[in-house]
């Protein structure tokens, strides 16, 4: 073997520690190292504080974290101190050396190596699990605030007569507690078991005793604690039985007790409580008695309770006593269940009224119903669901822009009227940048233009929006308002403003224009420390370095509405669709939120992530809350995100909420008061879409009120499939303005359609008033049709449509070449007893990629027209005519009812257009649609005639013949 220190010849290698240079490396190293971890935690932490400092809800983040890091530290520390101190005990009531068996002498090595590290050893063990504890009981902090800051709700449940408060806020920190404790006590009983076996007060093999008396009375004691916990279990499981999901026939998610939970479980739960309560004191007797005979035959007597009486007695009830006879022996709790699910879903005051469905026009006076269906609603034509590709080819202007693809429907003044308007705004489209980089992505291309809206209930020529808003910058009836959008749902990246580079403001007729962000929103990159720690949490070092940002250099994130009201309200459920309003001058988000709870007791549960699903939640609209379970949910606050600087506001809706009450004591002054609400905010608020979703989705089955029909489902409806797309998903609800029966005058309503269980025929109609400044905003409406009626459904309706022969021709005719139809909106409208149904159809040309609006489809009981325009579409539906555009009163069924004239040119020109609207109607009759339209155009000359003439001789005296 080779000499390794060398011989007299050769030189010395010598193998031993690295050089003092060397430690001195790595020592450095790993302290960079540290730092740079170190450095990546803080980075995080204080960007989170810059951004909620920068939109005012410092109050947020400073209570959020202080909660977490309260309940870290206190049940950190109270994990530690159990699972240590019992550790430590252990260790103190060890036996002697010289009393250790065999088996013990074993274990000398293991006690050998632990023995110059046994204080730190438990302290690390105690510090780790503390840490896991602590970990996990800062994730309940909405837990603790909701019970430190709990409001009653003033209604006590049926079973125990507590308030729900105690269900919603107190019972779930309970809950907790009792968690923490059975893991506190698990974990020392565990620690000290290993801890007496390794020193020998545990014997496994040896003969004789196999605890020593010390060991014997520490474990007792830790399984006592355990067994007393049990019985705490026990006693809040008896109120858990309120607020327990359990199956029931025809009630899916069914909440509440049962006639088994009353009778069987309820007792069941409190023989055992009182039975855990002794066998815990038996184990806290082994500190004197010093045996487990009596504790291990207490503990295996309650293990044969609960099998006995918590199992196998529930199980006899409801088979022998339950089974038999079950609808009038859960009747009373489905009455329960019923009052509670329709007060925690706001359901309780909803309208319901028989309705006719009668659609038979034969001895109806049809020229009433055809005036009544211009007065009943106004029927919305361009459907938001389809014209965003038209709004992006005719109002897009550059590549760098784009609207949502699905706009949204609001109410806007239009010539002193109000109308209903399809609204979308001209957002950024970082993908459309014509040159992609980091400059162009974050500082030159930094926000959208302008706020485009379209009529609702007209087209232009060629089937076109007829835009009331359009161009760059815009122009149209919103007047003068900031119309530069920092702030979108599509609005995903950051961007760097109001330093050095200058940003593209929009690209006109007179090329570029450059602007610099003068709004106070975003964070400031003045400072380096700030411009480091956004540098290490984007992942991007040239916000660093970068000669792009100086003086001024603001950051913007968190842009979309969505985000941004969750970060400042984190206790809110956001609903998925926020739309935009040109209010006071401003592009303002508005974006409704919901408090909402799982612990109602008697009130069943939905998962809201399916209930609020449609056709268009597929890629186009967010799902409310993902899979959230709750049974009781509040509209409780309207929050608005400014488009231009990115404020957040959050205003009290519902004043009542005790739920939202209890949030605004552990956040106060973050949610202001109702009475601040503008008028011109006011004007464009809305009944929600995904509360209205949740609603409809529960009065499928909870619109029936009687616990028997309830049993058996015979009148349970269902929400039907969207009729004008394959995909299977629910029909969405649609806002349109309309007056249900027993209302005077039209108001902006969200409405949908109900079928029956399993049928395809219609069995009812609800709306709910959807305008905020209404008295009756919020007033759910039922049309319940008779179970035998054949009114057709909305998936009959679009059958028969696409089932027509005549209507099959045309709609070939438009597919010529490559053209594409495509559907929109089936709108059901109640009138004069019967339902109006009415779905504008578009067309994508060859070549045009985008829809425009061509035929109009309109049925009432057994008639449908399928026409170029809603008017012709229910002339033709009704067999009379409507009122011409600009008039207000329709000429009488057969008649014009010319006005009295002495007039020759007005009377003949009256005369022809008598005989012209007679010709029509004939050629309505035969079906003859080129000599219809023939008389059509001959009605319109005479009676254009007729208005000349009767004007000149009005200017003229009055006197016959003159010019």
């Amino acid at each position: 073997m080779p000499d390794r220190g060398g011989g007299p010849t050769g030189p010395r290698i010598r193998v031993g520690r690295p050089s003092r240079r060397l430690r001195t490396l790595l020592t450095t190293l790993g302290v960079l190292a540290v730092l740079a971890m170190l450095f990546v935690m803080f980075a995080g932490f204080w960007t989170d504080w810059l951004w909620y400092r920068s939109v005012d809800y410092s109050s947020v983040f400073t209570t959020t974290l202080g909660t977490k890091i309260g309940l870290f530290a206190v049940f950190g520390v109270l994990m530690a101190l159990a699972v240590g101190t019992n550790i430590w005990l252990a260790h103190r009531l060890r036996p002697p050396l010289s009393a250790m068996s065999m088996e013990q002498q074993s274990l000398d090595r293991y006690r050998m190596s632990i023995a110059p590290y046994k204080r730190w050893a438990l302290l690390a063990v105690s510090a780790l699990i503390g840490l896991m504890a602590g970990a996990s009981a800062a994730g309940q902090w909405r837990t603790w605030l909701q019970w430190v800051n709990a409001v009653p709700f003033g209604q006590k449940d049926p079973q125990f007569h507590k308030d729900i408060a105690f269900y919603t806020f107190d019972l779930p920190w309970y809950r907790f507690l009792l968690s923490f404790g059975f893991a506190a006590t698990v974990l020392s009983l565990i620690a000290a078991a290993l801890v007496h076996y390794l020193y020998g007060g545990l014997r496994l093999t040896s003969p004789g005793g196999r605890a020593t008396a010390a060991a014997t009375g520490h474990l007792s004691v830790l399984l006592g604690f355990f067994v007393m916990l049990k019985a705490v279990a026990y006693w809040l499981d008896r109120y858990g039985l309120a607020v327990k999901s359990s199956g029931l026939k025809s009630t899916e998610g069914w909440t509440g007790l049962r006639y088994v939970d009353a009778n069987a479980y309820l007792p069941a739960k409190t023989i055992l409580f009182i039975i855990a309560l002794i066998c815990a004191a038996l184990f806290f007797a082994t500190l004197w008695r010093r045996t487990w005979q009596l504790p291990v035959i207490g503990f295996g007597l309650m293990v044969l309770s609960a099998v006995l009486i918590g199992g196998l007695y529930p199980a006899i009830v409801q088979k022998f006593q339950v089974q038999p006879n079950e609808q009038a022996k859960e009747a009373p709790y489905i009455k329960k269940n019923i009052t509670a699910t329709r007060e925690a879903y706001g359901i309780d005051d909803a309208q319901v009224k028989d309705y006719p469905g009668s659609s038979d026009l034969n001895g109806k006076d049809k020229q009433k119903l055809r005036a009544d269906a211009d007065s009943t609603a106004s029927l919305r034509l361009l459907d938001p669901n389809i014209v965003s590709p038209t709004f992006q080819q005719l109002q897009q202007v550059r590549g760098y822009y784009q609207f949502p693809s699905t706009l949204d429907v609001d109410r806007y003044k239009v010539d002193g009227k109000e109308q209903d308007t399809v609204i979308g705004l001209r957002e950024l489209n970082i993908n459309g940048i014509p040159e992609r980089n980091w400059i162009n992505d974050h500082f030159k291309y930094t926000h959208g233009y302008g706020a485009i809206t379209a009529k609702g209930t007209s087209t232009a020529d060629g089937g076109a929006p007829d835009f009331t808003e359009k161009n760059l910058p815009t122009d149209g009836k919103l007047g003068t308002y900031e119309q530069r959008v920092y702030y979108g749902e599509k609005t995903t990246q950051y961007s760097i403003v109001g330093g050095p580079q200058k940003e593209l403001d929009y690209s006109g007729d007179q090329g570029e224009k450059s602007y610099s962000y003068e709004g106070k929103s975003g964070v400031s990159l003045s400072n380096p420390v700030n411009r480091a720690a956004y540098a290490v949490a984007f992942g991007e070092p040239q916000i660093l370095y970068s000669g792009a940002i100086g003086d001024g250099s603001r950051i913007l994130y968190n842009r979309t509405p969505k985000e941004r009201v969750e970060a400042v309200a984190p206790w809110l459920t956001i609903d998925g669709d926020a739309y935009p309003a040109v209010v006071d001058g401003r592009i303002q988000w508005i974006v409704d939120a919901y408090t909402t709870t799982n612990g109602y007791p008697y009130a069943s549960r939905t998962t809201l992530g399916d209930t609020t699903a449609d056709s268009l939640t597929n890629g186009q609209r967010a799902v409310v809350a993902q899979q959230n379970q709750v049974n009781y949910i509040r509209n409780s606050v309207k929050a608005t995100v400014d488009a231009y600087d990115g404020t957040v506001k959050l205003y009290q809706w519902d004043t009542q909420d005790p739920v939202l009450k209890t949030w605004m004591k552990a956040f106060p002054g973050t949610v202001k008061p109702k009475s601040q609400i503008s008028s011109g905010l006011m004007d464009h608020l809305r009944y929600p879409q995904d509360l209205f979703k949740v609603q409809r989705e529960l009065l499928t089955r909870y619109h029936v009120t009687n616990p028997g029909t309830f049993y058996t489902g015979s009148e349970r409806w269902q929400v039907p499939d969207d009729p004008t797309n394959k995909s299977g998903n629910a029909v969405p609800p649609y806002y349109l303005s309309m007056k249900m029966p027993d209302q005077n005058a039209q108001t902006f309503s969200l409405t949908t359609t109900f079928t029956p269980k399993s049928r395809e025929n219609l069995g009812a109609f609800m709306a709910v008033d959807a305008n905020a400044t209404s008295p009756d905003y919020g007033k759910i409406r039922l049309l319940k049709l008779p179970s035998e009626t054949t009114v057709s459904g909305p998936q009959q309706v679009q059958s028969k449509f696409n089932g027509d022969p005549e209507i099959a021709n045309k709609i070939n005719i438009l597919k010529r070449g490559d053209s594409e139809i495509e559907y929109g909106n089936l709108l059901t409208v109640p009138l004069d007893g019967g339902l109006l149904y009415v779905e504008p159809v578009y067309v994508r040309g060859a070549g045009t990629n985008y829809p425009l609006l061509k035929k109009v489809l309109v049925t009432y009981g057994d008639k449908t027209a399928f026409e170029d325009n809603l008017t012709q579409a229910l002339d033709v539906v009704f067999g009379v005519k409507g009122p011409e555009p600009g008039t207000t009163k329709p000429p009488a069924e057969g008649t014009t009812k010319p006005p009295a004239s002495q007039n020759a040119d007005v009377q003949q020109a009256l005369k022809d257009a008598q005989d012209a609207f007679d010709a029509g109607q004939k050629a309505l009759d035969a079906k003859d649609w080129a000599a219809y339209g023939k008389a059509q155009q001959a009605l319109k000359d005479a009676l254009d005639r007729a208005a000349k003439a009767e004007a000149a001789a009005a200017g003229n005296g009055g006197k016959p013949g003159s010019q």
